[in-house]
C-alpha cells in the first residue's frame, strides 16, 4: 500500500491549506440469459408491490432492473481493478480498453492504486471516462472506488501532482477526542476525491486497536476505546455523506485485536460472542445508526463464535446472522479484496466468490481472476447451490444505493 505519514494535526483549515479483464476475448455477452428463467428482483423489503411503485427509487431500481439482462446482473456484483477489468498492464487511461472491456462486462465498480493515480488531471479523465463507458455499457454508473483513509493509507493526499492534503492518521485525530476533527478530515478527503470524480471511498476504519501485541492496525484506527471510536467513526460517516462520497466502514467484525495481517495469511479473533459485541462491534453499530451506506467484511476467522476456521467474509454466520440480522444492516455488504492471503491459500477463486455469496455479501472486492469468479456465480445458479433469490436482493441493494446517491441516472 501506498503510505504517507503527517505529523502534524489541525483543523479543516490546515487541511485544505496543506494541500491548496477481459483479455483475449470477452468473458461472456451481457445482453441474454445464461439458463432458462430470468433474475427478476425481488419486491421492495418491509413494502407491498402497491407501496414499491409509489416510492421514486424504488420505482427506478425495478426499472433498471427490468433493463439489466441475467449476466449483466451478474457483473454488477464485482468490484475489480482497472488492470483485472482490460486484461492489460497498468491502466493510466480509460480508453478503448476500458470502453470495449466494460461494453463486455459492466462491473459494479472499479478500485484505483496509487499506480493508476498520476496527477488531477490525469485521474479526472481516467474516472470521467469510466464513468461515461459503463453508463453507455448498460445504463448502470459505476462504483468508483479508492482507499483514501488519511496517513498510513493514501492514494491521493500529500501526492505531488494532487492538490491535496494528507489529513493524517486516524489515531493521531483519535488521541485528540475531538470528533469535529475526524469529521472535518472526512469532509476534506471527501471533497478532494469527489472533485476527481470518485464517488466511493473505504473508509473509515471501525477496528479498535486494543491488542498491545499487534500494530497492525495501530496507527489506522482511531485508538483502543470502543466508545471513542465509535464516536469517531459516525462523524466519519456524516462528514464522507456531507461531501457527497460514499463510504464503507471496516473491516467488519473488527481485526484490531487480531495478530497479523490479512493480506499475508490467516488472522484469528479467539474471543467469545460478548466480547465481540462488547467491543469489536460498537463502532459499526455506530456507523449504521449514523446511516453508513457500505461495510466491508474483512477475513478475520472467529471459530468460537463461527464453529471452524472461515474468514468473516464467507460466514453466514457472521455476515447474515450478525451483520444483517443483529445490526440490523439494510446496506451494501461488500467483502475486503478476495486476493488477499486470508481467503487465497485456503479456496480457490471460484469458491471463494460463491461462498462469499452464499454468506449473504453482496459485492466481490478484487477476486484474483474475474472471469473465474464470474463463472463460478452462473454455475452456482445453474446447479442451485446458489439461489437467484439471494442474487437477486443483492443487485436490487446495489442498484438502490446508486439511484440514492450516484448522480448521472
Amino acid at each position: 500500500m501506498a503510505s504517507s505519514t503527517n505529523d502534524g494535526l489541525s483543523r479543516r483549515g490546515f487541511f485544505v491549506a496543506a494541500g491548496s479483464a477481459v483479455a483475449g476475448a470477452a468473458l461472456f455477452g451481457c445482453a441474454g440469459s445464461w439458463e432458462e428463467g430470468t433474475l427478476q428482483g425481488e419486491p421492495a423489503q418491509g413494502a407491498s408491490a402497491a407501496e414499491g411503485m409509489a416510492d421514486p427509487v424504488e420505482k427506478r431500481v425495478d426499472e433498471l432492473l427490468a433493463s439489466l439482462g441475467d449476466e449483466e446482473k451478474l457483473c454488477q456484483l464485482f468490484v475489480v481493478t482497472p488492470e483485472s477489468l482490460t486484461g492489460t498492464g497498468v491502466v493510466i487511461q480509460a480508453g478503448d480498453a476500458t470502453k470495449e472491456a466494460l461494453a463486455a462486462c459492466p462491473v459494479g465498480g472499479v478500485i484505483y492504486f496509487g499506480q493508476n493515480l498520476l496527477d488531477a488531471a490525469q485521474t479526472s479523465s481516467m474516472l470521467s471516462n469510466t464513468f461515461a463507458f459503463a453508463r453507455e455499457a448498460c445504463g448502470i454508473p459505476p462504483l468508483l472506488c479508492v482507499d483514501e483513509e488519511g496517513g498510513t493509507v493514501v492514494r491521493i493526499g500529500g501526492k505531488e501532482g494532487f492538490d491535496a492534503p494528507d489529513v493524517g492518521d486516524m489515531a493521531v485525530i483519535g488521541a485528540t477526542g475531538d470528533t469535529a476533527l475526524a469529521e472535518e478530515a472526512a469532509e476534506v478527503i471527501g471533497d478532494y476525491l469527489s472533485t476527481l470524480g470518485f464517488n466511493t471511498d473505504f473508509a473509515p476504519v471501525c477496528d479498535v486497536a486494543n491488542n498491545p501485541s499487534s500494530d497492525t492496525m495501530r496507527q489506522r484506527s482511531f485508538g483502543d476505546d470502543p466508545a471513542l471510536v465509535a464516536d469517531m467513526v459516525a462523524a466519519q460517516v456524516r462528514g464522507f455523506t456531507d461531501a457527497g462520497v460514499l463510504c464503507s466502514a471496516k473491516h467488519f467484525p473488527g481485526i484490531g485485536a487480531a495478530l497479523g495481517d490479512s493480506h499475508d495469511s490467516r488472522i484469528v479473533f479467539q474471543g467469545a460472542l460478548s466480547q465481540l459485541e462488547a467491543i469489536e462491534l460498537v463502532p459499526f453499530k455506530a456507523a449504521i445508526e449514523a446511516g453508513v451506506p457500505l461495510v466491508m467484511v474483512g477475513h478475520l476467522s472467529l471459530p468460537t463464535i463461527v464453529g471452524d476456521d472461515t474468514p468473516a467474509c464467507l460466514s453466514s454466520v457472521i455476515v447474515t446472522d450478525i451483520l444483517r440480522g443483529s445490526l440490523g444492516f439494510q446496506g451494501i455488504v461488500i467483502t475486503d479484496s478476495l486476493s488477499m492471503g486470508a481467503v487465497g491459500e485456503y479456496y480457490t477463486t471460484a469458491e471463494a466468490a460463491v461462498f462469499a455469496l452464499q454468506a449473504g455479501c453482496d459485492m466481490l472486492l478484487m477476486p484474483a481472476d474475474l472471469g473465474e469468479a464470474l463463472e463460478a456465480v452462473k454455475d452456482a445458479l445453474r446447479d442451485g447451490s446458489l439461489a437467484k433469490e439471494r442474487i437477486e436482493a443483492s443487485v436490487r441493494r446495489i442498484l438502490r444505493t446508486k439511484v440514492e446517491h450516484i448522480g448521472g441516472f
